[in-house]
């Protein structure tokens, strides 16, 4: 079977920008952790599904090299290109996010319903030179159980001290791998989809001696 691997993708891309990212009247952004922002990001795309429609919401919401998964790996914008937003919109709520250091790059995770299922949904977002946020990678699957709502929605933030090296990993045959980083290296994400159509979503996050894996999720063959 044909090897595909490419590395780093659309993240690796940004953190070999030169130089802070800029706002809307030219000067740098502090490159600082703001999971509130993220979270707010979050529940406006939710707010907006439910207003506008779901895909809607989404190809409004997406970066340009968005990708999601169907089971196999897509471009979110051509996909959703044209298509018709369902009759029932599918609610959502993040439960927790993680942020690198310097805020460029922060993942969500939670929960999500439709009128006869339940899952889980985890996105990653990514901090543009405009300092706005868009999606980058959506992934989710259904529940037999719903999750447990928190009373708080958490967030953790990596460590700012140390050297953070980008661990890369080689995939097996066949296998499509793609790895993001955030420009300061402390959040690294990776997707990997097999032939038959599973998948495994990771994301670490730099300790000051090492990357955590703070989420790992498996979706099997079919789903």
């Amino acid at each position: 079977m044909k090897r595909v691997l490419t590395v780093l993708s659309l993240s690796l891309a940004l953190a070999a920008c030169g130089g802070q990212p800029r706002g809307p009247a030219g000067p740098p952004l502090r490159p600082v952790a703001n999971p509130g922002a993220v979270i707010a990001a979050e529940i406006a795309f939710s707010k907006l599904a439910q207003e506008k429609g779901q895909w809607t919401a989404f190809r409004s919401t997406a970066a340009p090299d968005a990708e999601m998964f169907v089971p196999q790996r897509v471009k979110a914008l051509e996909y959703l290109k044209g298509k018709p937003d369902p009759a029932h919109t599918v609610k959502w709520q993040p439960h927790l996010v993680w942020s690198s250091c310097d805020g460029s790059v922060a993942v969500t995770h939670g929960a999500w319903q439709r009128p006869d299922s339940t899952g889980y949904f985890t996105t990653v977002w990514a901090r543009g030179q405009d300092g706005s946020l868009k999606w980058v990678l959506d992934h989710g699957d259904r529940l037999g159980v719903a999750l447990p709502e928190p009373e708080m929605i958490a967030s953790k933030v990596a460590e700012c001290s140390g050297k953070a090296g980008v661990p890369i990993s080689a995939p097996d045959v066949g296998v499509d791998l793609k790895q993001g980083v955030s420009r300061d290296q402390t959040l690294v994400w990776s997707s990997a989809v097999s032939p038959d159509g599973s998948r495994t979503v990771i994301v670490r996050l730099w300790n000051g001696t090492a990357h955590d894996v703070v989420l790992q999720e498996t979706v099997a063959a079919g789903n």
